[in-house]
């Protein structure tokens, strides 16, 4: 079997994008998404305007030459995901847990919403 790097294995991508679940629990927007094998040193989380942004690395736990697999329908290596919130968000009272690999990002919703005022000009 001729030698396959990741993005040979998935369709020419370079970074895997995440599955991601967003649903609404009380007052919390929660989003949850599948980690295993992740470490929380290799994730990144942030935040801009409305848009959330879940970057990381996965790694295979032992090297494995290219010609030994036969199946690997895993992704080992990069990942991302960005998606729009569909509420605003008190971004400074998120928070997240990895446990039992899978991510939960909890993120209060504004009861505050963005009001803005429109000036007419002379």
């Amino acid at each position: 079997m001729p030698s396959r790097s990741n993005a040979d294995w998935f369709g020419g991508q370079e970074e895997a994008q995440l599955s991601v679940d967003v649903y609404r629990d009380k007052k919390d927007l929660v989003i949850t998404s599948p980690m295993a094998g992740v470490k929380p040193d290799n994730l990144d989380i942030s935040m801009h305007g409305d848009l959330l942004t879940v970057r990381g690395t996965r790694s295979y736990a032992k090297e494995i030459p290219e010609d030994d697999w036969y199946y690997r329908e895993n992704y080992w290596g990069s990942f991302s995901r960005s998606i729009v919130l569909p509420h605003e968000v008190a971004v400074d009272s998120a928070k997240a847990s990895l446990k039992n690999g899978v991510l939960e990002i909890r993120i209060p919703i504004s009861t505050q919403g963005k009001k803005m005022k429109v000036t007419w000009e002379e």
